[in-house]
């Protein structure tokens, strides 16, 4: 059985998917397996993936029957695992080449279910631009109300620690942080590893660019979510919206 176990949900990502896969088998640490689950994109990303795993027996290919969306794919994903241990990819994402490594010795070294790392904003073109998000030694629940530095591809989990239905993601917006917050919610504390060892793809045009959108979607993750009533999601949402405002000048 491989150690770790790598999700990666593809949605019309042909344009990256190669790379995507490259940037895994280069990885310094190998006792993994990639699951590509494939989101019923029409754009010929699943005939590259299945042809991607055919060089190397690691890499299984998914294909959903009708696209579900990012959180249903990383369900699926979830759900098919071998691995103990449980990492998240987005295919337009960069991972360094030891992260693997140095994360899983972090999560163990802290006998840790759930570790995540510091992460680096990137252009299109996912080169680096100097602004990074750096990971606090620790975090949780109430602390991760208040911030969203935890980036789905930089995060690592034992599935041996956490209850298997914690694993699975909601199917809403900003499922990601919904995720980590129920996860915290248990009692569970995050470590945070500062050290950048993925890059953030930011495309012009990227959901997480709207700001707006990205205002409604975590004042209803208090609201509806976390069920937390109107005061106490003003003030986690104001300390929110100041740490994005501070991380992004």
């Amino acid at each position: 059985m491989p150690e770790v176990s790598i999700v990666v949900p593809v949605y019309r990502a042909k344009e990256y998917l190669r790379k995507t896969v490259e940037m895994v088998k280069v990885q310094s640490f190998a006792d993994w397996e990639l699951i590509l689950v494939e989101d019923a994109s029409g754009d010929g990303s699943l005939e590259l993936a299945q042809g991607l795993a055919e060089t190397d027996s690691r890499i299984r290919v998914i294909a959903q029957p009708e696209n579900g969306g990012a959180a249903r794919a990383r369900n699926t994903g979830t759900k098919a695992r071998k691995g103990r241990y449980l990492a998240f990819l987005d295919a337009d994402d960069v991972w360094m080449p030891d992260k693997l490594e140095k994360e899983l010795a972090f999560l163990k070294q802290k006998q840790a279910a759930f570790v995540f790392t510091s992460y680096e904003f990137g252009d299109e073109q996912a080169k680096g631009t100097g602004k990074i998000v750096h990971a606090p030694a620790a975090l949780t629940y109430r602390q991760a109300l208040s911030r969203t530095v935890i980036f789905t591809t930089t995060v690592m989990l034992d599935t041996e620690k956490i209850p298997e239905q914690l694993l699975y993601m909601p199917e809403i917006a900003s499922e990601d942080t919904a995720t980590w917050w129920q996860i915290l919610r248990s009692g569970i504390t995050a470590y945070g590893l500062d050290e950048v060892l993925a890059i953030y793809r930011r495309p012009k045009k990227s959901l997480s660019s709207n700001k707006g959108k990205a205002i409604v979607r975590i004042w209803n993750l208090y609201r509806r979510q976390e069920k937390l009533n109107l005061i106490s999601s003003a003030w986690y949402f104001c300390f929110w919206a100041l740490r994005a405002v501070l991380r992004r000048i």
